[in-house]
């Protein structure tokens, strides 16, 4: 039945990644946590000889996997995990040598083969009929181990993961400078951010884990130590041997089972000193010495012509340095042809690289890059330049980071990045905000002076350089800030240089934000959206309206600072009006009413009520009189005259209202409301014009005026 079925889903209901096999009890989990308390079982509980044989070659294995691994790695955060593996393999290590001591100790006077045939193998083979050289061979093992290979990675382990951590921040902030600046997109900023952590701590556990190898070398020598002492009295005084028999018998086994336990740790140690000192050096350890040794082959050449010259040498043996000589002097022609052949493939490619004197010529960039454009940019003076650097709390580059998700939120769509950089052309403390390589804004700020400015628009009477605010051209004083207690108790508006900077770009971009959602953005939009309503989007592009008609009408809409978060209601409207109508206008004129609710309460004052100033019912009809045209080819025709009079109109009734604080809503009729805002953002672009059609039925409205 399948209810007996052993499960394989975790809690959640996922499919567990530690189970393998069919068996559901096969969990590595489970099976690691085995090992572990096996491991502790070799120091508590004598173990048969074949266990501690099986435990002696699992020993063996896992150092050469370790070094194997580590010498094909790409990089060394590729085995991170090297921290608990060393942990791991040095308890098994001494677990093992605790458990052979104990066998040592009991049945070393049976024979060589007293604690298993690994240790016997060892002890027989690389020390022979005398243990006198055995004891030399594992002295000189044991000292390349702990003071050459040991202390050596130890130090270098040390040494990076201290110089790790004090780059951090530096680092950190070069990731967020190049993200500020457009270089990388936030999702490769996060990868960066994982890699620096994943680095800073993998450093700082391998100084830790490098004391482990240190204090495995030094147990292996009292363990030693301790063995050949110790088997010497036992076998003398308990089981009734001479001393020489107690000495060669227990010195064999023991300096074996050094052998066997000091052999992984050296390798261990190989692996730890190769995979610290490899940080900075990218790809495999065969490619990077071959690619670094095989660079030059001048000193290739001399190598080679040094060995021939000890070849000759009649006191030294030919065969070996004349050998070595022949491979160096053929290395160095296949590194001399391999940079033939590479110079070669760079010139076919650019004939101008190589230069007359045979050097490499400086690489120039290809000309396609010169077609690449900055969509925003913003130019500094040198002057300004500490506004994007330091550690201050208050950076330009944080501000525009703000400014690029708030202006998400607020209008829909994740603006182009703002490329920063610094203009030596301009003067000390002025900037240059560009959108699409095309000036438009420019101010200068005093960075290290705080903007004032009265909201009434009267004269600052504080200590200060006048001067005129960059972004709405209102009368201001920078003062400094020792000021900027006095100028918050006057009601005086304060901001610093970065915010000044900040809400220029915020105006810049506004006014520009139909020019840069282009047609890649738009699809991007539609693509983003969620997977619910991307059957609406099947069925309205391309059957209904085409992408580019799609970006027109959202352009439309952000000309006159709609914001277009809400796409899904936009392309609802889109699919009503198309059943009636392929006009542009008309169709943007239906999804504004579709808005109405978000333009309302986007429009409303602080008391929650939409201020309202009408259009008198003459200069509707004046309006409607002065449309000529049928479709998309309808225009207002109206006489010149007639149109100064309706600015003029206009324009009193808004400064009428002006010093009262109130910035009222134009209302027209929904036929005329589009030539209506025509007319007026070329004198007024802040002014919202409204139809009736736009006006929810829950909003509260509230009349001042009429034209």
């Amino acid at each position: 039945m399948a209810e007996n079925l052993p499960s394989t889903q975790t809690a959640s209901g996922a499919s567990s990644d530690a189970t393998f096999g069919t068996a559901g009890f096969l969990r590595t989990d489970v099976l690691f946590a085995l090992g572990i308390v096996v491991i502790i079982l070799f120091m508590l509980i004598p173990m048969p000889t074949f266990m501690l044989d099986g435990g002696l070659a699992v020993s063996v294995t896992f150092s050469i996997l370790i070094l194997m691994t580590v010498l094909f790695i790409q990089s060394p955060l590729e085995f991170s995990t090297f921290p608990t593996v060393l942990l791991i393999t040095t308890s098994m290590r001494l677990g093992l040598n605790i458990a052979s001591t104990r066998l040592i100790l009991e049945h070393g006077h049976t024979g060589s083969g007293a604690a298993g045939g690994v240790i016997e193998a060892f002890g027989t083979f690389i020390i022979g009929s005398n243990y006198v050289i055995g004891a030399i061979v594992f002295s000189i093992l044991v000292i390349v181990n702990f003071v050459v290979i040991t202390k050596g990675s130890g130090r270098i382990a040390e040494v990076a993961a201290r110089f790790t951590l004090d780059a951090m921040p530096g680092k950190q902030m070069a990731i967020d400078s190049d993200l500020s600046a457009g270089m990388i997109t936030e999702e490769e900023a996060k990868a960066k951010r994982k890699n620096l952590e994943q680095e800073s701590t993998f450093f700082g556990a391998m100084d830790g884990a490098a004391k482990f190898v240190r204090g495995d070398a030094v147990a292996g020598l009292i363990i030693v130590f301790v063995n050949i002492i110790g088997g010497i009295v036992i076998g003398t005084v308990m089981e009734g041997m001479t001393l020489a028999e107690a000495t060669s018998n227990y010195t064999i086994l023991t300096i074996g089972d050094g052998l066997v336990s000091q052999i992984p740790a050296l390798i261990i140690s190989i692996s730890a000193g190769l995979l610290v000192s490899k940080a900075g050096v990218e790809g495999s350890a065969d490619q990077a010495l071959l690619r670094q040794l095989g660079r030059y082959p001048m000193a290739l050449g001399m190598s080679s012509a040094l060995m021939l010259i000890l070849a000759l040498v009649p006191a030294m043996p030919f065969i070996p340095f004349f050998t070595l000589s022949a491979i160096m002097g053929g290395m160095a022609m296949m590194s001399h042809q391999r940079n033939l052949a590479e110079q070669e493939a760079e010139q076919a490619e650019d004939p101008n690289a190589i230069t007359a004197s045979g050097a490499p010529a400086p690489a120039d960039e290809p000309i396609s890059k010169a077609l690449a454009m900055d969509i925003i940019r913003l130019e500094l003076g040198y002057g300004l330049l500490p506004l994007v650097q330091g550690d201050g709390g208050n950076k330009l580059t944080d501000q525009i980071k703000g400014l690029r998700r708030q202006l998400a939120e607020d209008m829909g769509y994740v603006l182009p990045a703002v490329r920063i950089q610094d203009n030596l052309q301009l003067a000390a403390n002025d900037y240059i905000i560009s959108i699409k390589e095309i000036e438009a804004g420019r101010g200068d700020v005093r960075p290290n002076m705080l903007l004032c400015m009265d909201p009434s628009g009267d004269s600052i009477t504080m200590p200060g350089e006048n001067t005129v605010e960059p972004t709405f051209g209102l009368p201001a004083m920078w003062i400094n800030d020792q000021y900027r207690e006095e100028a918050h108790f006057k009601g005086y508006t304060v901001v610093d240089a970065p915010t000044v900077i900040t809400t220029h770009i915020t105006e810049v971009i506004k006014d520009n934000m139909p020019d840069l959602l282009n047609y890649a953005e738009t699809q991007k939009l539609l693509d983003e959206l969620p997977k619910d309503y991307q059957k609406l989007v099947a069925d309205i592009i391309p059957a209904q309206i085409t992408v580019g008609s799609l970006q027109r009408i959202l352009q439309s809409l952000l000309s006159e600072r709609v914001s277009i978060r809400d796409l899904p209601t936009i392309l609802e409207g889109i699919a009503e009006a198309t059943g009636y109508t392929k006009n542009i206008s008309r169709i943007t004129e239906h999804v504004r009413t579709r808005l109405s609710r978000q333009l309302c309460n986007t429009n409303i004052d602080a008391s929650g009520v939409l201020i309202l100033l009408t259009l008198s019912p003459d200069w509707d009809q004046a309006f409607m009189e002065a449309l000529v045209g049928e479709g998309e080819e309808k225009q207002l025709a109206m006489p010149p005259t007639k149109l100064q009079d309706f600015i003029s109109a206009v324009r009193d009734q808004y400064d009428a209202f002006s010093p009262q604080g109130i910035t009222p809503v134009m209302l027209t009729s929904p036929m005329i409301r589009p030539y209506v805002r025509s007319v007026i953002e070329r004198f007024r672009p802040q002014t919202i014009v409204m139809s009736q059609n736009e006006i929810h039925a829950k909003a509260k409205i509230k009349t001042v005026g009429q034209i």
